[in-house]
């Protein structure tokens, strides 16, 4: 890390980069959709494309999820997981759009 402290989205991406090696991974930042300060990381959307999710249900997905960010859950406000094995992906193509909260813009 040379130092140099990670952003929040930059330890997500890291974390489930390394757990699951994915073969598609977005994380977004959607703070901004939300009565939130200028500049926050609290609101996340995750889309996660992984062998790893090959004959597992979509709540153990999450779980998995949960567990490999367990020390970022304790900063992090709200996680939209989005997790597909590449089969679901391929049909799917796309993450659903995620709605701006009340209070949001």
């Amino acid at each position: 890390m040379n130092g140099i402290a990670m952003s929040m989205l930059e330890q997500i991406k890291q974390r489930l980069q390394d757990a699951f090696l994915p073969h598609h991974l977005e994380v977004l930042n959607e703070s901004h959709k939300h009565n939130v300060a200028a500049g926050s990381e609290s609101h996340f959307k995750v889309v996660l494309v992984s062998e790893e999710f090959e004959g597992v249900r979509k709540i153990k997905r999450h779980q998995q999820v949960y567990g490999v960010l367990s020390d970022e859950m304790t900063r992090i406000h709200a996680l939209a997981l989005h997790t597909y094995t590449a089969g679901e992906w391929s049909e799917r193509g796309e993450a659903p759009n995620t709605p701006n909260c009340k209070g949001g813009e």
